[in-house]
This record gives C-alpha cells, structure tokens and sequence, in this order.
C-alpha cells in the first residue's frame, strides 16, 4: 500500500450493510450478495461523481464566470478562454470516488476504484496545468516585449514535463507503486528517451538559442529559400516555425533548422526605416553622344540641370583653354556626354524626391560595365517607407519617371528586338 492510497477502514462500510439488507429482501441467492452490494455501491459513487460533477458546473463554474465577466483585469478572461477553470472541476468527482471508496470493506473492488480515481484526479490536474500554461503564454503575448521574447517552446518543453509526470504517477497510482521506482527504471532507459526526446530537445536548445540571440521574433519577415519560406513568422513553438508567405500559405520549418541552415532576416530593414531601390536602366549604347550646342540648349531648360551645365561647361571650357585644346573635332579635350547628364539628373531628381533617404542611408547612382544589353546605370538608394506595397509604389514611380525622360537626353533604352520588330526590319519598314 503506497502513501497515494487511502486506507480503507472497515468499520465505516455501514452503506454496504444497508445494501445488503435490501438484496437480501429481494430473494438473491445468498452469494451473490457480497458482489452485488459492493457492485450496486461503486455504482451509486459513480452517479454521485457525476451528480457532483454536474453541480460544480452549475453551480460553481457559473459564479466564477460572472466574477470574470465584472473583472476588470484581462489574465482572468485569458483563463476562462483557456477552461482552466472547467478542467479544474473534474477533480471534484475524483474526490468523491478517492474518499468514498472509504465505504467499501477492504476488497478489490474498493482497491481498484480507489486506483481509478486517483489516476483520473492526476490526469485532470495535468489538463488544468496544461491549459494554465496555455493561459500563462497568451497573457504573455499580450505585452509588448513579447514578440522578441516568445516563451512558448519554453511552455511547450515544461508541458511535456508535465505529461511524463503526469504518466508517471497515474501508472504508480494504478499499480499502487512508489513514482520514485518508476523514475529509478527512466534512468536506466536514458539513452532510449534521449533517442525519443531528440526531436524535442533540439528544438529547446535552438529556441533559448534564437531567444537569446534575438535572432527570430513573432512579425519578422524572414526568407528560408531551401523550405520555400518567404513571409512574417507567426507562431515559434518548441518543434517549428511557422511562417505565412506572402501567397498566404504556411510553411513550417523545424526550430532547429534555424540554428544549423541560413536564412535572410528583414526586420534590419524595417528597423532602419529605409527599404534599399537596386534597379538598373539600360541604354542602347549607340545612343551615346557629346553634346552639341542644340542639346545643350535644350537640357538647359531643365531646373535641376542647368547650375550643373553652366558650372561644369565653364570648367571644362577653361580647361581646354588652358591645355590649348578644342576645335571642330569633339576628341580634342574634354567634353560634355548626353549619358554623364542624364547621371547626374538622375541624382538631382532623386535628391529632390520626397520619399528617398538623403543621408545616414547609401545614395548611389553609378554606370555598371558595359555588357550584351548595353550601359546599366544603376540606382542604389533607399526609401523611407519600408511598406512593401508603397515601396513598390515609389521605385515604380521613379522608374516610370526616368524611362521617360530619357529621350529627352537624345539616349534610348535597350530593348532585346521582338519578333515584330525582327519582321519589320526584314520588310523594310524598320
């Protein structure tokens, strides 16, 4: 008999005297007596159970549930979501099947009851912890830290702790043993639990990893091309990540894989305040000239690019002078290109944009090596609204912009010849 089982005093089975008078009455055969009545009163324990489960709803459960309702503070809702209090009331029955088998004489019957209400009593306090910490980390969710410090998979780690007590001690009660045999064998089968368990305590160890390290929070926008993972993270457990792509699927990667494989994190971006524009125009290399006086005449008319004209014209001017250069021939000295103008008016138009970063972030506007599709001018700027769909908006805008400023320069953008364009040359109209 361990210290979890009530003994069972003889003396105070009046009930099941009483049951016997009445079979007895009845005419039943002298010895089926004993069994029925031990029967007929498991059974009336069993109704009172239920009758006491019943009530406690009722009765109990309902005045806990309006003194939620008038509560100001919000942890108290999260329970009642939770039904921590609903699974607490299962205990009730428990107890009056653990005390009432006290009724029964010391046999079986009363022994093994007893064992069943006890196992039922542990498992209906692991299901009351269990949605305890279910309720603990949404009230945790609530604050605002959370998102950089989720504690679920820690939640999920303690409540399988809980569930391998929780089996522990419902199989000691059922057995009528000491736990303590019981963890004395789990020592023994340690290499077996760790193999069982390694999915488990990756996971721990990669998630006090990534808390730690700050390295995945609940919101960030994170890229995991070998798991197809491109979207927020919206849930971190103790075995997975769950991220909802940009498509509105979910992937599910394994906590651990976050530790040992790569992946971009873009909350850096959002942080900063500046999303990175990194586009190039392309132009038709013949299209590439010095300027003449007509068009410079003409992008004199342009605000942003008539101080620079001016300036950089008189320097070059005094420039050629001084090396004795110039003449008919445009090779002879430095001189102004229609491509170099159309550079620096990019700049100027991007440094009067309302929606680019002008300092703390890189402002480039560069001239990539030719290749097979021309000249790349390239933009390497930053916005101020990290937004992805008013991010898109503004490179649009600026995009739309320059592609079509761009034959004012007297330059042409490359474009790889279509089918159409192939026929017309071939006909002639090209």
């Amino acid at each position: 008999m361990t210290p979890f089982i009530a003994q069972i005093d003889p003396p105070a089975a009046a009930p099941l005297i009483v049951f016997e008078d009445l079979l007895e009455k009845t005419g039943l055969p002298e010895g089926w007596i004993p069994v029925s009545s031990s029967l007929l009163l498991a059974l009336t324990l069993i109704l009172a159970a239920i009758v006491g489960n019943l009530l406690t709803k009722s009765l109990i459960l309902r005045l806990v549930k309006k003194g939620v309702r008038r509560s100001r503070n919000t942890w108290d809702d999260k329970l009642m979501e939770r039904s921590v209090f609903t699974r607490l009331s299962h205990l009730v029955p428990g107890l009056i099947l653990y005390y009432g088998v006290l009724l029964f004489p010391s046999d079986a019957l009363g022994h093994w009851l007893q064992r069943l209400a006890l196992v039922y009593m542990y498992l209906a306090l692991a299901f009351s912890i269990h949605a305890l910490l279910n309720a603990v980390d949404d009230i945790y969710r609530s604050f605002s830290f959370a998102s950089s410090r989720p504690i679920k998979g820690y939640i999920q780690t303690i409540q399988l702790l809980l569930w391998i007590s929780a089996g522990i001690f419902a199989l000691a009660g059922l057995l009528n043993r000491s736990p303590a045999g019981f963890l004395t064998g789990l020592g023994a089968l340690s290499a077996v639990l760790m193999l069982v368990f390694r999915d488990s305590i990756l996971g721990l160890v990669a998630g006090i990893q990534i808390t730690f390290n700050n390295m995945v929070r609940l919101g960030d926008w994170i890229e995991m091309p070998k798991y197809g993972a491109d979207g927020d993270v919206i849930d971190i457990t103790l075995h997975t990540v769950k991220v909802q792509n940009w498509d509105k699927t979910i992937t599910t990667i394994p906590t651990a894989k976050l530790i040992q494989d790569s992946f971009k994190n873009w909350r850096g971006m959002q942080e900063s305040g500046g999303r990175r524009i990194k586009r190039s125009i392309f132009i038709d290399i013949q299209s590439v000239q010095f300027l003449d006086d007509s068009l410079k005449q003409r992008l004199l008319e342009i605000d942003w690019l008539k101080e620079y004209l001016e300036e950089r014209g008189s320097e070059i001017d005094q420039w050629n002078a001084e090396q004795q250069l110039g003449g008919d021939c445009p090779l002879n000295g430095r001189r102004l290109t229609n491509l170099g103008c159309f550079r620096h008016y990019i700049e100027a138009y991007l440094h009067h944009h309302p929606k680019i970063h002008q300092s703390g972030m890189t402002f480039l506007v560069r001239q990539l090596a030719p290749g097979d599709k021309g000249i790349a001018l390239e933009l390497y700027v930053f916005t101020n609204d990290t937004r992805w769909v008013f991010y898109e908006g503004i490179q649009a805008d600026i995009f739309d912009h320059l592609l079509a400023a761009i034959r004012w320069f007297e330059l042409r953008a490359y474009q790889a010849p279509s089918g159409s364009d192939v026929e017309r040359a071939l006909s002639g109209q090209g």
